[in-house]
């Protein structure tokens, strides 16, 4: 943490221990324990489920296309219709929450000029980016205000400084994306150190796809038969505002969350594309289904009832694609994982509903969203057995293993989560892989921590003395861990050299010091 937040973290001490001094709260599901966090209660009236239309967000189109091709988004403050018959103030990419789908193609790189016009300052990072350090989204790279009005009557009253000065812009930053990196789902979302868990929990979050002429080739399912989902959870107040459990709720100096809300935040509200309890209607026909987990500490595992005949065939994850399909009854996803399947419609009668359930919830979070067949037709996509060639890192080939510990210590004499022995530091480096080597990380657990590692994917290796787990496949840019866990993975570092961050996904847990630097060099 930079001087201000930690000096902030003392003053707000009080209420941001208190959880972890009391124990870890978990979110207990059918499965038992499977998610570290406490749920907020909604006080607004909530709809029943399945009674509100699905939407699809935007797709961005480009102010100017080219060799390339340049984007821009405005973030704001907006009214949303989120719950029927109120109103609710998020803060929005474009106004809108999620934000506009950016889809753009691998080789072709892209610009997009972010303009602040929140009263906070802002920090983009385009999670699942091979993107060079300078627009990687370092969580001090601030993006000011283009008004700082509100930003220095808050700070002046809190008697605290000016944030530190690091890579920071007054209104606007461009952000430079190469995209030289297979086919994928990604995600864009603040950033900001200290603050990232209620940012995003306001609303600033979207979904980045990229594509390729492999994906292509498949033949696919696309146009309507392509949906992105962007799961979050939310609790509402009675006139339709967010609750988050903020202790600064001007969100301008003081960290951190109250009680035991500090081992992460949970909603009693599923919202798919900021949608309660959805349903979407669907053709007897393949589709091809992006899900994205954007909660803050929510785990999900996710089921259709009644099943397709082919379950839910998996072709792709956070880093594109499998080499092989894989089928399953349900699928887990922790805080930032996606999951890319096909799922087929077309056995169905009309008429039917399938409900998607998620198995680590409790009484209305077990219900997501809904699909209802209706009586057209459509075509059904046989999944080919070979879906692409992905190169296999050797852990035998590995220059240095590298332990990292995820676990709860102390932040300014207070309880927070760390890694290793230290809270996070902007001046201070955990690791300095060189470009080109393979190197094994080795990560250990105390309670759920999805690790995240920003700039390249990484291949699990193994789990405790087992090889990786069910839904390890393929390349991964976050990895689930449970408490007590040991895992291995292999990662391997290109291209960019700089410094960049690794972190716990839990969005309360990364804003509590979670975080570490590592810096590539050639």
């Amino acid at each position: 943490m930079a001087a201000v937040s930690r000096r902030a973290f003392i003053a707000g001490g009080v209420a941001v221990g208190v959880g972890l001094a009391v124990g870890i709260p978990f979110a207990v599901g059918a499965s038992g324990a499977t998610s570290t966090g406490q749920q907020l209660v909604s006080r607004a009236r909530l709809p029943r489920p399945f009674t509100q239309r699905l939407v699809v967000p935007p797709t961005l189109t480009p102010v100017l296309t080219g060799d390339v091709d340049r984007y821009e988004i405005v973030a704001r403050t907006a009214r949303a219709r989120i719950l029927p018959g109120l109103t609710t103030t998020i803060f929005g990419y474009n106004g809108i929450f999620p934000g506009p789908l950016i889809r753009s193609r691998s080789n072709h790189p892209i610009e997009v000029v972010y303009r602040n016009r929140l009263p906070v300052p802002i920090v983009t990072h385009l999670h699942g980016g091979h993107t060079p350090h300078d627009s990687d989204g370092y969580p001090t790279d601030y993006v000011y205000p283009e008004d700082m009005t509100y930003l220095r009557q808050h700070q002046e009253m809190s008697h605290e400084t000016p944030m530190p000065a690091g890579d920071t812009t007054n209104g606007t930053r461009t952000y430079r994306y190469p995209l030289r990196q297979r086919a994928a789902m990604l995600w864009y979302h603040d950033h900001r150190m200290d603050f990232t868990g209620p940012s995003v929990w306001f609303g600033l979050a979207g979904a980045h796809i990229v594509n390729d002429d492999e994906e292509d080739a498949l033949g696919l399912p696309d146009g309507a038969r392509e949906i992105p989902l962007v799961l979050t959870d939310r609790a509402f107040n009675d006139d339709g505002s967010l609750l988050y459990p903020a202790v600064d709720r001007t969100l301008t100096t003081t960290p951190g969350v109250t009680g035991g809300f500090v081992a992460g935040v949970l909603g009693d509200v599923m919202l798919v594309n900021g949608v309660p309890w959805p349903v979407a209607d669907v053709e007897r026909a393949s589709y091809r289904i992006r899900m994205l987990n954007a909660c803050n500490a929510r785990r999900l595992r996710l089921r259709l009832d009644p099943p397709p005949t082919d379950g839910i065939v998996q072709i792709g994850t956070e880093g594109g694609l499998l080499d092989a399909p894989l089928t399953y009854d349900a699928f887990e996803l922790a805080p930032a994982q996606r999951l890319d399947a096909v799922v087929d419609f077309s056995r169905f009668a009309p008429g039917t509903e399938v409900t998607l359930y998620n198995d680590f919830g409790d009484g209305g979070m077990k219900n997501v969203m809904r699909f209802r067949v209706n009586s057209t037709s459509g075509p059904r996509y046989t999944v080919p057995s070979a879906l692409s060639s992905v190169e296999r890192l050797d852990p035998a080939s590995a220059t240095v293993t590298r332990r990292f510990r995820f676990q709860r210590g102390t932040v300014d004499h207070r309880s927070g989560w760390i890694i290793g022995n230290s809270p996070f530091s902007p001046s201070e480096v955990s690791a300095s892989p060189r470009l080109g080597d393979v190197e094994i990380w080795e990560l250990f657990a105390d309670f759920h921590h999805p690790v995240h590692i920003h700039l390249d994917p990484f291949q699990v290796i193994s789990r405790g003395i087992n090889g990786p787990g069910a839904f390890d496949a393929g390349w991964k840019d976050t990895i689930d861990l449970v408490p007590g866990e040991q895992a291995r993975i292999a990662v391997r570092f290109r291209d960019h050299v700089g410094r960049f961050v690794f972190h716990c996904h839990n969005l309360e847990h990364e804003d509590m010091a979670m975080m570490a630097n590592f810096v590539t060099h050639a």
